[in-house]
């Protein structure tokens, strides 16, 4: 779990790179360049195959490591002061991880859906209303639908931020558990990686938020 856990980190620093670039406001260039490129080299395609099928095991083997524990313990403690001995959020992992699925499944239908099958399943149609040329180059307005997801629905907004606030939470635990499962804990080295965790689970997730936020808000500019 560890494993895919840190794969699954290192896809995020990638999709936040490439999400980010709404903020070089310049109307979606070059959002919308690399976009493309993420959408149509082969490496990156299969790669995706595995991004899913990563997603797919971490989330297995955390129903299966939650069913473990409570195979293991089927009878509480008497008395168990929980708050005393760990953090909530490293308590809640399965609550935060079901959260964070059920934002997912959301993103995907927003996105990753309609780039890759157009107006199936009653989302937001593709079609040469909604490509753009860029040095003779006809790509998908992908930012585009950011804005026809997040420019007037608040609520959507809401959820976007609630869903990568759970994966702050979530990434403030399983950062560091994954080194310390790979027997990574040392009293020089901890310390840095807690850091670089708890940096790590601040920043990526600030940076997702304000993407819809900044779209809502009209503090990017809008396509054309």
């Amino acid at each position: 779990m560890a494993l895919t856990g840190l794969f699954l980190i290192s896809f995020l620093v990638v999709h936040c790179a490439i999400n980010g670039m709404i903020f070089f406001n310049d109307g979606g260039e070059t959002f919308n360049h690399w976009a493309h490129f993420m959408g149509s080299n082969l490496i990156i395609r299969i790669m995706e195959i595995g991004l899913f099928g990563g997603l797919l095991l971490h989330i297995v083997q955390g129903l299966m490591l939650w069913a473990q524990n409570n195979k293991a313990r089927p009878i509480q403690y008497k008395k168990n002061d929980a708050a005393s001995n760990s953090k909530w959020y490293s308590r809640s992992m399965g609550l935060l991880g079901t959260l964070i699925l059920i934002f997912l499944i959301i993103h995907l239908y927003h996105f990753w859906t309609p780039s890759r099958f157009g107006g199936m399943f009653g989302v937001h149609e593709l079609d040469k209303a909604t490509l753009v040329t860029y040095n003779n180059q006809e790509v998908h307005d992908l930012y585009k639908e950011m804005f026809a997801v997040f420019q007037d629905n608040l609520p959507v907004v809401i959820i976007y931020v609630l869903g990568v606030f759970s994966l702050g939470w979530h990434l403030l635990h399983g950062f560091q558990s994954a080194f310390q499962t790979f027997g990574i804990n040392h009293k020089r080295y901890t310390p840095i990686i807690k850091c670089i965790g708890v940096a790590y689970s601040i920043i990526i997730p600030l940076v997702f938020a304000l993407m819809p936020v900044a779209i809502y808000c009209g503090w990017v500019v809008a396509p054309n």
